[in-house]
């Protein structure tokens, strides 16, 4: 193909990410922007950052920096993965997966007035997210599953398949985010409490014929999914020893296993759903989408829940096809498959996953975090008052729209821009000469601005 070809190629990705539109936020809590800039010129100002750091790249970065990146183990900080340290964090992940349950059970059924929806969708799905980027693999720590199957299976009764990879872990997170996304009053802490049992019952099972360990690193999403997010991180660990190392390094190690792009296109795909199910442009894909479940003869919950899991399915489907049209170019420089630039370039999608969780969630943990403090001290709903703090309030005024908007776009671009860097790193090792790395990313920078475009899209129905 053509340069020009190539470009335009190129091009049309890009105005077609440009032009995509969006939603607001379902989990969102913003008022309107006061924005001295229309909402479009962010758009384009965004996309501009991204092809200067592209061509800044292509100059300034003429060898892999991060592939074959160092590391100098922090002695200091080696008590950390001492015995004592692991069983204490794993005590308390498991009193708190014991306290989700109970309290789903036995406290109210109001979800803002129970501690058990607020543990498990701000606190650990959301929470975890900064400080997995923040100070490394934190979950793997806390993880009670892990401690609990630590205790109970010492052997596995066989080896993980190699085929299976990644893949149930990108099971175990489409069914977690259907469970959040698509089933009618899922956050009710009942659902909550019997969701917790389910999925620990399952987990255990897998255990037992797998092995904890093989188990934990490939096939529970939820430890893969912070894993991926740690790998960001300046602290790492290698064996015993915790590690400090350059920012990004640990991404480049990602061992591309089968069905880890399914992971991070799970990642970002129920982000776009979610904030697009309430945009006006989508209401037509719902009611298409209920009507074939009402042709089925299902009822009105059923049919808006398969109306909600088709429209996730279709995004993430989506952002496949996305991904898939800048590996199918990058391919051409090579003549290598499609499949196997996917999977070689598959840990650069992280930072951008990063970047529509942390926009996307930011008033939703700033916000609904803050009932941590009053449900600490009434964890059931049912009137207490242990530490004196039942009846503190979200404060709103901690962050304000504006600001909101800002530090959402920062988030945006900057994650953008790193998934640019690791791509461009990974095609300096992968590529013969640094012509044809710089070649091969005209179709991944189309990419990159597509999904940066559509977060700031959705981003901004909320703040219209």
């Amino acid at each position: 193909m053509s340069t020009r070809r190539r470009l335009a190629t190129v091009g049309v990705v890009t105005a077609a990410g440009l032009v995509w539109p969006a939603a607001a936020m379902a989990h969102g809590l913003t008022a309107r922007a006061d924005l001295p800039l229309p909402h479009w010129l962010f758009g384009w100002g965004a996309a501009v950052v991204l092809v200067v750091s592209f061509l800044a790249l292509a100059v300034l970065w003429p060898t892999p920096k991060l592939e074959h990146a160092g590391s100098r183990p922090l002695t200091w900080l080696r008590f950390l993965t001492s015995r004592f340290v692991e069983v204490l964090c794993g005590t308390a992940g498991v009193v708190t997966l014991v306290l989700v349950v109970y309290a789903g059970f036995a406290g109210s059924q109001i979800p803002s007035s129970n501690i058990a929806p607020v543990i498990v969708f701000v606190l650990f799905w959301v929470g975890f997210v900064p400080l997995s980027v923040l100070f490394g693999n934190v979950f793997a720590a806390f993880n009670p599953w892990r401690a609990i199957g630590r205790v109970l299976f010492r052997t596995a009764r066989r080896p993980y398949p190699a085929r299976l990879g990644r893949w149930p872990a990108a099971a175990v997170l489409l069914g977690f985010t259907t469970f959040e996304l698509a089933v009618r009053r899922a956050s009710a802490p009942e659902k909550v409490a019997e969701a917790a049992i389910v999925y620990t019952a399952v987990t255990l099972v897998a255990m037992a014929i797998w092995g904890v360990e093989a188990w934990i690193e490939r096939g529970e999403g939820f430890a893969v999914y912070f894993d991926l997010f740690s790998r960001m991180a300046v602290l790492g660990r290698v064996g015993d020893d915790i590690v400090l190392r350059k920012p990004l390094a640990g991404l480049p190690r990602l061992a591309p296993l089968p069905g880890t792009t399914a992971v991070v296109a799970v990642m970002i795909g129920s982000l776009t759903y979610d904030g697009a199910a309430e945009a006006g442009f989508y209401q037509r894909f719902a009611n298409a989408f209920r009507d074939l479940a009402k042709t089925l003869g299902f009822d009105r919950v059923w049919q808006a829940e398969i109306s909600a899991f088709l429209g996730l399915i279709g995004c993430i489907a989506l952002v496949l096809a996305l991904y898939g049209i800048g590996c199918y170019g990058a391919s051409r420089i090579d003549r290598s498959t499609t499949a196997s630039i996917a999977g070689a370039f598959a840990h650069s999608l992280v930072p951008i996953a990063f970047a529509y969780v942390s926009a996307h969630y930011l008033t939703f943990l700033v916000f609904q975090g803050q009932t941590i403090i009053p449900l600490a001290s009434d964890p059931l709903g049912h009137g207490s008052d242990f530490f004196g703090t039942a009846d503190r309030t979200i404060d709103y005024g901690i962050l304000g729209a504006t600001a909101t908007w800002y530090l959402q776009v920062v988030l945006v671009v900057v994650g953008h821009c790193l998934a640019l860097a690791l791509a461009h790193d990974r095609a300096l090792v992968r590529y013969p000469s640094q012509r044809d790395a710089v070649r091969s990313q005209f179709w991944m920078l189309g990419v990159m601005v597509a999904f940066t475009s559509l977060a700031l899209f959705l981003l901004s129905q909320a703040n219209a």
